[in-house]
């Protein structure tokens, strides 16, 4: 039995980073917050640079807890969106020229969203991850965590559930 050839890893990368790109540039507050995302593997970690208008109170400064709240249901969501699309991604099923082209998949939509400030965002960069804890087709619940310097020192994190968008 002939076994295929694996296609380039150059390849893989691009189709992956391509799907990605797509699905965060299909939500414009993703845009507007200046939220990116940095991808290894199926693993996504968002990115949000810092920017004055983040600021809620001036004084200390510290971002506005809005905005950190912002920030880790986005984390929640693509990462949930991301897991959903990986095994259609994975085996060729998804076509990713109709995703950039704005085919794109619908996002869970929110049922609750719980979020524990830890400590002060301090006026730089952060980071977050989100982790599934469980994932059906109709319910989906979802861990994340916000961090400046040190990933073992979150400033925030979060607990959501969603409904899952049904495969029509």
């Amino acid at each position: 039995m002939a076994r295929k050839t694996p296609e380039p890893v150059q390849i893989v990368k691009q189709r992956r980073d391509a799907a990605l790109t797509a699905l965060v540039s299909g939500v414009p507050y993703i845009t507007f917050m200046g939220i990116s995302f940095d991808r290894r593997g199926d693993e996504v970690t968002a990115i949000l640079p810092f920017a004055e208008k983040l600021i809620g109170n001036p004084t200390l400064p510290a971002i506005h807890g809005g905005v950190t709240a912002a920030f880790l249901e986005v984390t929640a969501v693509i990462t949930l969106s991301w897991a959903y699309i990986w095994e259609d991604l994975e085996s060729g099923a998804l076509d990713v020229e109709a995703l950039a082209a704005g085919d794109l998949p619908r996002l869970p939509k929110t049922i609750d969203f719980t979020v524990d400030y830890l400590r002060s965002g301090l006026p730089r960069d952060a980071y977050a991850r989100a982790t599934i804890t469980r994932a059906g087709r109709r319910y989906a619940s979802v861990q994340a965590e916000a961090w400046q310097d040190n990933r073992d020192r979150p400033f925030a994190q979060a607990t959501a559930h969603f409904l899952m968008p049904r495969n029509d």
